[in-house]
């Protein structure tokens, strides 16, 4: 597992006594720094990741994600989200591929961009007889752009903004799996930080929990922070991120601003009535495609492009006479999406 600070550092390990030190924090001198890429927080080319054994884990990933945004890396666990993350930061050299962190390229430039960088990933890797408190002040003293006379003060409210400040004198081994979790979140946020990588940030939370990461989320955006965002879980992601990445099998099948991703899908018309009959007959004379008439209900594919208002629809069915007993336009969701797209589920990838 990896310490959520360590790769932030400049070369020295906070990890437990014995732990090696992060390979982040040790860029490889044969790669060269690339030219600044100012309008893009994360980028990559061809980015790709192959284990001994032949398998492609990350396969010629290009991410491009704006400054200020909340991204949503998504797709089934054993997708390649993680091994796509852990290349971004440093941690694991690409087989082929470049990749550049708030413009600078990655890993010739890892310290002096990652010190400007909070993450995640996987999960945390404390001192199991430490405190919370002490685990973090461990975390800060080997942090070499970090002041020391301000330690104190960042690191409790690192703890208060999570939710730990009740729980920060206790021994890190006796915290909860979402104790845990929030202590890596404090972690990544002792100091103000230009870009947040958080790889599966509400593992082991419970609803109350996940609520709070998600407002926690929003507040970073809005102070101007960019948050890379990776899960699985659609329906949390689906409620704050802007942008969206998602990958199947090693490969990223869909990027771009969540709102205009979904603008691309038809929308789905469902209509209740008690008479089916001459309502399909108003919804295709209005263009649109009836997919489903039976019973009491009517359903119809909108075209983004031309298609109707829903109040448009309501005006021509009540004109005709035709009883509403419900009316609802929806798009589709990000499983949705997914399914569309891949023409598969959301389970773990094979």
């Amino acid at each position: 597992m990896t310490n959520p600070v360590t790769i932030a550092q400049e070369g020295r390990s906070a990890g437990p006594p014995g732990a090696a030190p992060s390979a982040a924090a040790v860029p490889d001198p044969a790669t060269t720094d690339s030219t600044d890429v100012a309008d893009v927080a994360i980028a990559s080319t061809a980015l790709t990741k192959r284990f001994r054994g032949g398998q492609v884990a990350v396969d010629a990933v290009d991410l491009a994600v704006p400054p200020g945004a909340v991204y949503g890396f998504l797709g089934p666990n054993g997708s390649g989200k993680t091994t796509t993350i852990r290349m971004l930061l440093g941690l694991v050299a690409p087989t082929a591929g470049s990749a550049t962190l708030l413009g600078r390229g990655m890993p010739a430039a890892g310290r002096t961009v990652l010190p400007r960088v909070g993450a995640l990933i996987e999960g945390p890797a404390f001192h199991p007889y430490l405190s919370g408190r002490a685990n973090l002040a461990r975390l800060d003293a080997a942090d070499r752009t970090a002041d020391p006379r301000t330690a104190r003060h960042r690191i409790d409210a690192a703890l208060a903004r999570v939710g730990l400040g009740n729980a920060a004198g206790k021994r890190y081994r006796q915290y909860s799996l979402g104790m845990k979790q929030r202590l890596g979140l404090a972690g990544a946020l002792l100091q103000p930080r230009d870009l947040l990588v958080l790889d599966e940030p509400t593992n082991g939370l419970d609803p109350q929990g996940t609520r709070e990461v998600r407002t926690l989320i929003r507040e970073l955006a809005s102070d101007g922070t960019t948050v890379f965002v990776s899960s699985h879980l659609l329906a949390e992601i689906d409620q704050i991120c802007s942008h969206v990445g998602i990958m199947s099998r090693g490969r990223l099948v869909l990027q771009g601003p969540l709102a205009e991703l979904r603008g691309e899908q038809d929308a789905v018309l469902t209509l209740q009535t008690s008479a089916v009959p001459p309502a399909v007959d108003i919804l295709r004379g209005l263009g649109l495609t009836v997919t489903e008439a039976g019973g009491d209900v009517v359903r119809a594919a909108a075209e983004t492009a031309g298609a109707p208002a829903v109040q448009d629809v309501a005006v021509a069915l009540v004109a005709a006479g035709v009883p509403i007993l419900g009316l609802a336009l929806t798009r589709p969701t990000l499983e949705e999406l997914f399914v569309a797209l891949t023409g598969e589920g959301f389970d773990v990838a094979r």
